[in-house]
């Protein structure tokens, strides 16, 4: 079998109604109609995935500049199940990796993952995230409730006391 041409496309309001369907059929949680109006405003932080022309995956962003770092966290990354292992997923994060990577202002990239998605835990080792921490009762409505926190550091943010002696080169503080 001759592999299919995967491409990544934009979000927007004609085919977000795809990304719904395909998140109801990827994750056990659901999201909300904020989560979508997000969504739609998040430019390249919000892909669909194409596998010859269907929509099979979306890799959906958001900026989080809380504890003194910018941080790219990782809301929903999924394929549907027939056409994984197919490189759809890692065309995904590689476009993540290569948007923090041309920015080259973030610190990590994060995200939640149910603690017994071994494929998932998996997956995600192999492009350097690490389980930082677990988080006790993270879902509602589905079992199990924990997640853990993968984490991907790109740079050692600089320490605030740091910041405000103005010992820190000017590109690196804000």
């Amino acid at each position: 079998m001759t592999r299919g041409r995967i491409e990544l496309g934009d979000v927007t309001p004609h085919n977000i109604k795809q990304l719904k369907r395909l998140n109801q059929v990827v994750f056990p949680v659901s999201y909300n109609d904020k989560f979508y109006k997000d969504v739609l405003e998040a430019g390249e932080l919000a892909k669909l995935a194409y596998y010859n022309d269907i929509v099979v995956g979306a890799v959906c962003c958001r900026i989080d500049n809380s504890e003194n770092s910018r941080k790219l966290y990782i809301m929903t990354l999924g394929c549907l199940a027939p056409y994984r292992r197919l490189g759809i997923g890692t065309k995904m994060v590689e476009h993540v990796l290569n948007f923090v990577g041309k920015d080259g202002n973030f610190d990590t990239i994060f995200l939640h993952v149910q603690i017994n998605n071994e494929s998932a835990i998996q997956f995600y080792r192999k492009f350097g995230f690490e389980v930082v921490e677990t988080k006790q009762h993270y879902y509602k409505r589905i079992e199990p409730a924990d997640a853990h926190v993968l984490q991907k550091t790109l740079r050692i943010p600089v320490p605030k006391e740091i910041v405000t002696n103005g010992e820190a080169d000017k590109k690196g503080s804000s």
